[in-house]
């Protein structure tokens, strides 16, 4: 079977993780070019590959169809015109989460690829991760019956949201999106996924409580590496990412703040960059704490809680049916039968740890295997996440945050 030929747009982190993947399955996809502003984040991917490099996504749409498959992992503002441009070419497309920043992208980005008949898969890889299937496996099995009520906990991770949240790309609303949309849209979606319902109502609180100036310690600085405070400070960039560059792991996060791994480029980047910031003086507005209480079609209930503050990990589950309940915790799925009394547990291969360096606990692998299989084959059903099911928890997404702002219980259309 001939390789899928793979063009990858926007070489940062998560661009680079799937091209990763391609990379070590050459006889399964070859990657033809790589298009990014930065030729530095591009060279790496081009010299492993061979690949063209392009200095943006509108020079390779000039260069029409060269490749069967396009990768959109550029940041979230920037999905909706390449989408729709490689999809009016003819090209299948994989499209980094969320899908857009508004309703509107979202709605014409999905009427884009329906109307050009591609195959379109969203990266929510959730959906690709081992202890899904087994999860959903005990749901579609009947054994505890009809499901009731779903609770599902995201614990994002002190350190991640200072990271990603307070002093990266993801701190501010006007500049991404909200937090619900850029982190949590994965887990709407993949409720959606294993109760087989759409979200119908949704309501919720939350809002940032802790980085905040007001919150500042005394006698903090700006920045950590000038602070006395720093020592004692859970949230101390110098410990995040001198920790990791001292134990080899360069990886992201730290490959986010340098691509220099050594003491003296990480110091300037800590000195001069947006992560060296105190997390008490930034310029974020996104919420680090949030619930979402929702209905589904047909009835079911279910909470969500996503909150900084914990030490991070996988996503806890439990799911409440008429005949029992199952508690998943990203490694081990147990399940309690009323009818017989009886308990057991289903070990999981997590396939990695659940942070986008682990690869989502082996989503983001499985993820790609299965676009690339749908691609070579036409088969679409190897994708999980196609255009109808993204765009119906994406809207339950934007919803949700409705109903944060105004306090109501918002009906998703």
């Amino acid at each position: 079977m001939t390789p899928v030929s793979l063009a990858i747009v926007g070489a940062g982190d998560r661009g680079t993780a799937y091209a990763r993947w391609a990379l070590a399955h050459p006889g399964q996809v070859r990657i033809v070019a790589v298009a990014d502003p930065s030729r530095e984040r591009a060279l790496p991917l081009a010299r492993q590959s061979g690949a063209r490099i392009f200095p943006g996504w509108r020079q390779l749409a000039d260069a029409g169809r060269i490749a069967d498959a396009v990768v959109i992992a550029t940041q979230d503002a920037e999905h909706a015109e390449p989408a729709t441009a490689f999809a009016d070419l003819g090209c299948h497309l994989l499209v980094e989460k969320p899908l857009a920043p508004t309703e509107a992208e979202c709605r014409d980005i999905v009427a884009a690829v329906e109307k050009a008949g591609v195959i379109f898969a969203v990266c929510h890889v959730l959906r690709y991760a081992p202890y899904t299937d087994a999860v959903r496996a005990v749901v579609e099995s009947g054994q505890i019956g009809e499901i009731v009520s779903v609770q599902h906990l995201e614990p994002v991770g002190f350190w991640h949201q200072a990271h990603s949240y307070v002093r990266g790309n993801w701190r501010r609303t006007d500049q991404s999106t909200f937090m619900l949309l850029a982190k949590s849209s994965h887990d709407l979606d993949w409720l959606q996924y294993v109760v087989g319902r759409p979200i119908r109502k949704v309501t919720g609180f939350g809002g940032l409580k802790h980085f905040r100036p007001e919150n500042r310690p005394e006698g903090a600085a700006t920045r950590c590496l000038d602070c006395a405070v720093e020592p004692r400070c859970p949230y101390s960039a110098r410990r995040l990412y001198f920790d990791r560059l001292h134990q080899g792991r360069h990886g992201w996060p730290l490959s986010v703040v340098t691509s220099t791994f050594t003491e003296e480029a990480l110091t300037g980047a800590l000195r001069h960059g947006p992560y060296g910031r105190c997390v008490y003086d930034c310029d974020n507005d996104v919420v680090d704490h949030q619930v979402v209480a929702m209905e589904f079609e047909g009835g079911a209930t279910g909470t969500f809680t996503m909150t900084a503050f914990t030490t991070g990990g996988h996503r806890t589950t439990r799911i409440f049916g008429t005949h029992g309940e199952l508690s998943c915790d990203g490694e081990h799925v147990e399940v309690k039968d009323f009818r017989t009394g009886e308990s057991s547990t289903i070990a999981v291969a997590a396939g990695g740890d659940p942070t986008a360096g682990g690869g989502h606990a082996g989503g983001d692998e499985r993820l790609m295997a299965a676009f690339v299989r749908a691609v070579a084959t036409g088969d679409r059903s190897q994708v999980r996440s196609g255009p109808a099911e993204s765009l119906s928890s994406h809207l339950a997404v934007f919803a949700a945050e409705r109903a944060r702002l105004t306090g109501q219980v918002i009906t998703v259309e």
